[in-house]
């Protein structure tokens, strides 16, 4: 009976269905760890921007040349400042058209960067509910693969009169090495979906009250002559 229990050599012996469970299993936490480190650059990046932008908004600049800054040719506008563009426009739109009234021309502005935010929301949203399925369904899955695999290790003894550990233990730990990838796969998922979901829900935060409080400007414009 051949006694080699390396991680290698058991996965090499193990069932055609355990086999496929781990191989599943693999490919999950490879693209789950594709979409981590995507994720955490992505949303560094429109953290920063955020930061950047703030500060540049309450610095005093005038609304018009922000504007101009953000339109200008090559520049590429990115999560909050898309949500400003979209007011700003609507608002500029809605006040050259004459004859509107200041309220009008706010809520108009208003709406313009709710539908931008929710834009916003679902780019930054992308991926999550992956991480989400492979952090809840992994262990699972890991776990079929075990159970199938010291099934078909208790099988193969039923026609041993005498059955000896060493008989059932490379079917067993070959099993559980499913239940181990599904674990691997699930628990880097499961901590970056909590982490990813936590500074998603701040930065939508930030840019709600940044809605909020560019409307009240806006309607102190509105009102001006």
């Amino acid at each position: 009976m051949n006694t080699d229990l390396s991680i290698l050599h058991l996965i090499k012996e193990a069932s055609f269905v355990v086999q496929f469970v781990m191989a599943l299993l693999v490919s999950a936490s490879l693209a789950s760890w594709t979409f981590i480190f995507s994720k955490r650059k992505e949303l560094k990046r429109a953290i920063t921007i955020t930061d950047e932008f703030e500060a540049e908004f309450w610095s005093g600049v005038a609304l018009a040349e922000l504007y101009r800054k953000l339109t200008a040719k090559g520049f590429e506008p990115e999560g909050i400042e898309k949500i400003f563009l979209a007011g700003y426009k609507e608002f500029s739109r809605m006040r050259q058209a004459g004859n509107v009234e200041p309220i009008v021309q706010v809520e108009s502005a208003q709406r313009a960067m709710r539908i931008e935010l929710s834009r916003e929301l679902d780019r930054l949203d992308e991926h999550l509910p992956f991480l989400a399925t492979v952090g809840s369904t992994s262990p699972y899955v890991g776990l079929f693969g075990t159970v199938w695999g010291i099934m078909n290790s208790f099988r193969s003894l039923s026609n041993v009169k005498q059955a000896t550990l060493a008989q059932v233990a490379p079917g067993i730990a070959e099993a559980l090495i499913a239940t181990a990838i599904g674990l691997f796969a699930a628990i880097p998922a499961v901590i970056a979906y909590n982490r990813f979901s936590t500074n998603l829900d701040r930065l939508i935060g930030r840019y709600e009250l940044f809605v909020e409080e560019f409307v009240v400007l806006l309607q102190r414009q509105a009102h001006q002559k």
